[in-house]
C-alpha cells in the first residue's frame, strides 16, 4: 500500500463524511469550553440586632405591671440566635436541594419554610420588688412562660 493510495482513500473519505466530521468537530470544542456556572449560595440570614432585645424591653414593660414589682431591669442570654429553615426539595435521590424563588427584582432566594425562635440559656431580673416571694414567683412564672426557660433557670433579685 502507497502513500498516494492511502491519501485518495482519506480525501475521498473526509469528502463523503465531511459533514459528519465538522458536527463531531464542533461538539469536542463545544464541551472543552469551560461552562459558566452561577450558583447562588443561599446565606441564612442573620440579624444585626439580637430578637432578645425587643423580647427583653418588652419583658420589662410588661413585669413592671406586676403588682409590687415597681422598676425592672432584665437579662437574657442566648444559647442559639434565630434560625431560619428553608423548604428543601426531595427528589428520588438522596439529595436535597433547596427550593429558590425569584421575587419581581429579578433577586433569587430560598423559600423560607419557618423561623425557629432563639432558644435562651438563663435569664437574670432585676426589680425592686424582689424582696417579696409572690412577686419574684410571678416574675419568674411570666419570664418562664415568655422565654421557655425552666424557673430554675431564671434569677429574680432586688435592685437597688
Amino acid at each position: 500500500m502507497d502513500i498516494g493510495n492511502m491519501r485518495e482513500k482519506t480525501v475521498k473519505w473526509i469528502g463523503k463524511y465531511k459533514y459528519l466530521a465538522l458536527i463531531i468537530l464542533v461538539g469536542v470544542v463545544l464541551m472543552l469550553i469551560p461552562g459558566k456556572k452561577e450558583e447562588t449560595a443561599i446565606v441564612p440570614e442573620v440579624s444585626v440586632s439580637p430578637p432578645s432585645v425587643s423580647i427583653r424591653e418588652e419583658l420589662e414593660k410588661i413585669l413592671s405591671n406586676i403588682q409590687g414589682a415597681g422598676r425592672v431591669q432584665v437579662m437574657l442570654t442566648e444559647k442559639s440566635g434565630e434560625q431560619i429553615v428553608y423548604q428543601t426539595d426531595t427528589p428520588s435521590s438522596d439529595r436535597e436541594d433547596t427550593v429558590i424563588i425569584t421575587g419581581q427584582d429579578r433577586v433569587q432566594s430560598g423559600l423560607v419554610q419557618q423561623i425557629l425562635p432563639p432558644t435562651y440559656r438563663g435569664a437574670i431580673v432585676l426589680c425592686q420588688g424582689a424582696d417579696s416571694p409572690a412577686v419574684c414567683l410571678a416574675v419568674k412564672e411570666a419570664v418562664s412562660k415568655v422565654t421557655g426557660l425552666d424557673t430554675s433557670e431564671i434569677s429574680v433579685l432586688k435592685m437597688k
